[in-house]
């Protein structure tokens, strides 16, 4: 096929067609592995607040993606029309966690596999990635990080409050720490020795501390 084949009239015109048994075949799995990376995605979720939205959008989009590469496979003036239709597409909400991403490209890709005809390296690629994902993804830390923040009088009832954290912690780091006139703000990473957060209380009730905050955080500290 030379360069001035593709623009004959009886090329562009070139519909290979799909029969509705296939159509069907392939939507019940595109379905069926969407309702899959639906499944993995909130056994995996470990962000701040689950968004159903986002996860019927996974199922949606494999779906979706299946039926645009169904005709797109069929026509290629379809296919070049479809090219630039998506090319002026702008898509603005912001992907808050990085694994969303992993799912997003997960979907899509399942889609167009499937659309391809390659239906067992679609059914056995998400079995692996999802079994991976499980694995991997709760993997829960063996000691759990924390954020310690003290607000104190002056310095002695700082040094008096971070040694009694230090006594409680393995690793104990100042992340931050904001004086301020008659006030001492600090910021510290925490890994405590053992599960047990009762020291809080004391470390509040020594004298010169005004407030004593521990929280629990699972991403990456910025500052």
């Amino acid at each position: 096929m030379t360069f001035q084949d593709i623009f004959k009239s009886s090329f562009l015109e070139n519909v290979t067609s799909v029969s509705i048994p296939d159509m069907v075949i392939t939507l019940l799995l595109a379905f069926a592995l969407g309702m899959f990376i639906l499944v993995v995605y909130k056994r995996t979720f470990a962000g701040v607040m689950y968004s159903s939205g986002f996860a019927v959008t996974l199922l949606a989009l494999t779906m979706i993606t299946t039926v645009v590469m169904l005709a797109v496979t069929s026509n290629v003036v379809l296919s070049l029309g479809m090219v630039g239709a998506l090319s002026i597409v702008r898509f603005r909400t912001a992907i808050k966690e990085p694994l969303d991403i992993a799912f997003l490209f997960w979907s899509i890709a399942v889609g167009i596999i499937l659309a391809a005809g390659m239906l067992p390296l679609a059914i056995i690629g998400s079995i692996v990635i999802g079994v991976i994902l499980v694995v991997f993804a709760n993997r829960k830390p063996h000691i759990r990080p924390y954020i310690a923040c003290i607000r104190c009088a002056d310095q002695a009832s700082e040094e008096k409050a971070v040694a009694l954290l230090q006594d409680h912690a393995q690793r104990c780091t100042v992340k931050s720490k904001t004086v301020q006139s008659g006030s001492v703000e600090l910021n510290l990473e925490v890994r405590l020795k053992q599960d047990d957060t009762s020291f809080v209380n004391r470390l509040a009730a020594l004298p010169g501390v005004h407030s004593a905050v521990l929280v629990s955080y699972n991403g990456d500290y910025m500052g």
